[in-house]
């Protein structure tokens, strides 16, 4: 390793898909991997020990999502850059992304250049975003506040009103109304229609 090698640490619980990015990433001289892991918490403990320059995290990790370890990478190890690597095109992912201090964003389906070209462009303290998905990002419309989505993703968890209510710390009737409003803004048919199209638009 050289002192101008960008020090990175790869977060990815396939195996195979890790070790592939291992060497694709290896194969550049400025380039070198300090540590990798396959769970989101086990990746946020081992890179406030090693402190890398750039952290590539998968969004979908064991143990940790991606965007929760890049919100308690950006907590722990302010110098690192998280850089989010996911199969998911979502512009309401992005938006959380954004919210949790990713410095980049790389679909897995783009080139392997594109990914090297990220990691060096946050490495050098830019940002990192597929210009098609920041453009639809910026475009969306997100009709709930986040408030909302906090009632959403605990019924997307099966939680009954009273639960999310002690969970949240607000009324039932608190709870049953968030969840009507989101019924009608997002034009959902019951719960479990309104739980699917958050997923689909990467709300949860």
């Amino acid at each position: 390793m050289t002192q101008q090698q960008v020090r990175v640490f790869l977060a990815e619980d396939q195996v195979m898909v890790r070790s592939a990015l291992v060497s694709l990433i290896e194969l550049e001289p400025d380039l070198c991997v300090v540590g990798v892991a396959g769970r989101g918490d086990q990746a946020v403990e081992r890179i406030a020990e090693l402190r890398p320059d750039v952290a590539v995290l998968d969004i979908d990790m064991p143990g940790l999502d991606g965007l929760s370890a890049a919100e308690a990478v950006r907590t722990r190890v302010p110098a690192c850059a998280a850089l989010i690597l996911t199969a998911l095109s979502k512009p309401g992912m992005l938006q959380r992304a954004l919210q949790a201090g990713a410095k980049g964003y790389v679909v897995k389906h783009a080139p392997a250049d594109e990914l090297l070209a990220a990691i060096r462009g946050v490495a050098a303290g830019e940002r990192v975003f597929d210009s098609a998905l920041a453009v639809a990002a910026l475009e969306e419309d997100v009709p709930v506040t986040q408030r909302e989505l906090d009632v959403v993703r605990l019924v997307a968890e099966g939680a009954s009103a009273r639960e999310i209510a002690g969970r949240l710390f607000l009324s039932e009737g608190t709870v049953r109304n968030y969840t009507s409003n989101m019924i009608n803004k997002c034009g959902a048919r019951n719960r479990v229609d309104l739980v699917r199209i958050a997923f689909d638009r990467g709300w949860l």
